[in-house]
């Protein structure tokens, strides 16, 4: 994080320059140089870190971008400038590719954290699927918050977020059949069947229905 932070302000600062004090053609050489040694600094930060502060390097790219080019706008060997300018942007584009597919990753398990926090409860922090901490005393409370939570948000569920669900439910069956075996009571057992047959139809009716809603928008 350091190492970004310290780009990020190198591409702010090294825009900044005495021109009085330069020819034509050193501005353009220096303008260049820091464009390109920015792109090769920043394409050696992992996506992840970039990923959190990409609005900002955005905005200092296009900058030094801009003066770059800028600077050698009315150079007799522009060519030569924009054939440098060209190879640091196709490397700058690659190096984007990565961190909008991580940013994009984090989103998506940022948005699955927080189903399964909602459904499963702030006991919740891990990010498996082994429920080590549900028992018989808190199993039928567990499936209790569980189908509620889904009864309550069923309408804006997408279908993704249908496919965890899902997957959950499946992952807290297992742990149930453990759980069963340790002591769960028969009275605790009987009223989790019942959730389970309330959610059997909200599952199976709620993700045809934000499949067929995202359908329609991909047609439109």
């Amino acid at each position: 994080m350091k190492n970004l932070k310290l780009i990020v302000a190198f591409v702010v600062s090294a825009t900044v320059f005495t021109a009085c004090k330069e020819t034509d053609k050193q501005m353009a050489e220096e303008r260049v140089d820091s464009f390109t040694n920015y792109v090769d600094s920043l394409s050696n930060v992992a996506a992840n870190e970039s990923a959190e502060k990409w609005d900002e390097i955005e905005v200092g790219y296009e900058k030094a971008k801009i003066d770059a080019e800028a600077s050698f706008a009315d150079a007799t060997d522009k060519d030569k400038y924009q054939e440098r300018l060209d190879r640091a942007n196709m490397k700058y584009e690659e190096y984007k590719a990565k961190v909008v597919a991580e940013k994009e990753r984090l989103a998506g398990e940022n948005t699955k954290m927080a189903i399964r926090k909602t459904l499963l409860g702030e006991a919740y922090t891990g990010t498996d699927l082994t429920f080590d901490w549900v028992n018989k005393d808190n199993i039928l409370n567990v499936y209790d918050n569980f189908v509620t939570t889904v009864d309550k948000n069923k309408d804006s569920y997408s279908r993704e977020d249908w496919d965890e669900i899902k997957l959950i439910y499946e992952a807290l069956d297992t742990r149930k059949n453990t759980v069963e075996k340790e002591g769960l009571t028969s009275s605790d057992n009987l009223k989790i069947a019942g959730l389970k047959l309330k959610f059997a139809p909200l599952y199976t009716t709620n993700r045809i229905g934000a499949k067929s809603e995202e359908n329609a928008e991909a047609k439109q």
